[in-house]
């Protein structure tokens, strides 16, 4: 068995750790693959020779570099389990809450409940992915990542074309109530999922980190959201709502392509 550390420099969330899993799913000989996100590292567990897997890595210009490459022992993972009903968890989280803040950002006429509801089904997105990669084939995971990357890309221009009605037409005031209400109980919920992350005996493994990061993300967009109501409030205008839409549709849309690459 042949230990690999790679230095992935442009490796700072779990985008680029599913583009890099489903990259080198199709690669012979590996056994395993650990993520150190906060450290930008990767480690691989596999027989034979590594450049193989070295010229995968270099052809995401992610920034990759091969530090090392010596004979090791496959880590055992433990809890892996836990580690899924965890991960599943968060997913039906993410999923319901894009339900409740689409439709009472409809509703409300706010472009930031609407925008957020599209980030947290960006998450739910990247967590099912990731749980599909296991056991599934190449090309099945590929075709979900491309359905999954246009969808978000079309939610997303639809909400940048209506945000754009509304900065140009008759400047709609949203609920402000119901913004700051709802993203408070979102707010509750990303909580909760970083609580349930953090308590895991697993938290230092590569996917637990990934998805601390992720759901400490949603945390700031949610606050974001509940500052953009109060101002809506204060000011008496829709500007600070449709400001936090186009920050959060714009996110959206960078995780969207970052989900499609998953699918070349």
């Amino acid at each position: 068995m042949i230990k690999t550390v790679f230095e992935i420099s442009k490796m700072d969330c779990p985008s680029e750790e599913n583009l890099i899993r489903i990259k080198l799913a199709d690669k012979d000989g590996i056994e395993q693959l650990s993520f150190d996100i906060p450290g930008r590292q990767l480690t691989v567990y596999h027989q034979g020779e590594a450049e193989e897997i070295n010229k995968a890595l270099t052809e995401l210009n992610l920034g990759s570099r091969m530090i090392s490459s010596e004979a090791g022992t496959l880590m055992v993972t433990e809890e892996q389990g836990n580690q899924r009903k965890l991960l599943w968890t968060v997913l039906a989280i993410n999923f319901a809450f894009f339900v409740i803040e689409m439709t009472t950002g409809l509703i409300s006429r706010s472009m930031g409940l609407v925008a957020d509801s599209l980030d947290m089904l960006a998450d739910a997105f990247v967590y099912g992915i990731s749980l599909m990669a296991v056991g599934k084939s190449l090309t099945r995971k590929k075709t979900v990542a491309r359905i999954a990357g246009y969808f978000q890309i079309t939610l997303a221009i639809i909400g940048f074309m209506e945000v754009l009605r509304r900065f140009t037409g008759e400047g709609e005031i949203p609920d402000f109530t119901t913004m700051i209400v709802v993203s408070f109980f979102a707010l509750i919920a990303n909580s909760v999922c970083l609580y349930l992350l953090q308590k895991s005996k697993s938290r230092e493994e590569a996917h637990m980190k990934a998805s601390l990061i992720f759901t400490s993300n949603d945390v700031i967009i949610n606050l974001g959201v509940i500052v953009a109501g109060t101002l809506v409030l204060i000011l008496e205008s829709g500007i600070p709502d449709l400001v936090i839409g186009t920050i959060v549709f714009g996110l959206v849309i960078q995780g969207a392509i970052r989900i499609l690459k998953l699918g070349k």
